[in-house]
């Protein structure tokens, strides 16, 4: 896309945000959960730089569509891995996928210990994203001592337990496996799993840029009407400060996030490095801006009644989501000192 045709998609997908059926006018009329996908596999064939704009709206409005899981994670795993049967059903929003990975309280491959024998699948996953509502899961397990990727086609198979996380916008569930029918998608899962863990960290830094954004502006408002001893408190240095502080995290998270999506798009070599820098900060600066944003806006930021805690919430549950901050700079640390 043109710089023209992503801000034309941003302002279409902000103003499809602002509705009801925000999910359904994203899948059936803007075409957007095939937007990344190739067009012979009957989506739009943009690049994941192109996605990434949506996934800065959806961060903007701490929104619960599942794109992230459904539009964004399952395809490329199937694309990956080579799997293409279901890519068309996914592009038209028809179908929903759930990439079933976390164990252990970790994304670490190293700590996956599900397991495939005569062609059954045995083992639970954590923190599903959107599990509970899914019609298919890909899912990384052993086979044979080595990593693979496997598709359950029959969610209804496998046990699912809703999760009630702290972030109720972004629903998980729980998923246990217990001999469950699994097809082979690729054998080479350490691959898929690495390209996708880059995938991930480039798209929540997207959605950790837009909530940034957001809080920031919301602040930005709120400062320039709230009075305080005959004066907006948006007049007072303390407050400036810590404006300006807010701005500052938020123009880097920008550039490291949009930095790290074209290297995406590019499938450039340093792409891991990239996108574990873009997640790392992106993933900080959105708790610092929403814990700012609360306490700028005083008593109101604390209450249920005010946008500010959905943030808030959405900025520490995204950050623990496909590794924390200090396990993708340690990541990042190994890799450089390899090089």
């Amino acid at each position: 896309m043109t710089p023209e045709e992503q801000e034309e998609l941003r302002a279409t997908v902000r103003s499809a945000l602002q509705r009801d059926d925000a999910a359904a006018i994203l899948a059936e009329q803007l075409g957007a959960f095939g937007l990344a996908v190739p067009e012979e596999h009957g989506g739009i064939g943009c690049t994941l730089a192109d996605a990434q704009i949506i996934c800065e709206e959806l961060g903007r409005a701490a929104s619960s569509v599942p794109y992230l899981s459904s539009a964004i994670l399952v395809p490329q795993a199937l694309l990956a891995a080579g799997a293409h049967d279901r890519l068309p059903a996914l592009a038209e929003g028809a179908a929903k996928g759930a990439l079933a990975w976390a164990e252990n309280n970790t994304w670490d491959p190293a700590a996956i210990r599900a397991e495939v024998r005569d062609g059954r699948l045995y083992g639970t996953k954590e923190f599903v994203l959107d599990g509970a509502e899914a019609d298919f899961f890909v899912v990384p397990a052993l086979l044979d001592g080595s990593l693979a990727l496997f598709e359950v086609a029959d969610a209804a198979a496998a046990s699912v337990e809703a999760l009630v996380p702290m972030d109720q916008t972004r629903p998980q569930a729980r998923v246990t496996f217990d001999g469950v029918p699994a097809a082979l998608l690729s054998t080479d899962g350490e691959a898929v799993l690495e390209r996708l863990l880059a995938v991930a960290a480039v798209a929540l830094s997207g959605e950790q840029l837009g909530g940034a954004e957001r809080c920031l502006e919301l602040t930005l408002e709120y400062v320039k009407t709230r009075e305080q001893f005959g004066r907006v408190i948006g007049s007072f240095q303390a407050i400036k400060h810590r404006l300006a502080d807010m701005y500052v995290l938020v123009e880097a998270a920008r550039s490291l996030s949009h930095d790290a999506a074209r290297a995406l798009a590019e499938d450039a070599p340093d792409l891991a490095e990239r996108a574990a820098m873009a997640q790392s900060y992106c993933a900080e600066a959105f708790q610092t801006c929403a814990a700012e944003t609360i306490q700028l806006h005083g008593g109101i930021g604390f209450t249920w009644e005010h946008a500010a805690h959905l943030y808030f919430k959405r900025a520490h549950g995204s950050a623990q989501l496909f590794g924390t901050p200090a396990w993708h700079r340690a990541r990042l640390a190994r890799k450089v000192l390899a090089a």
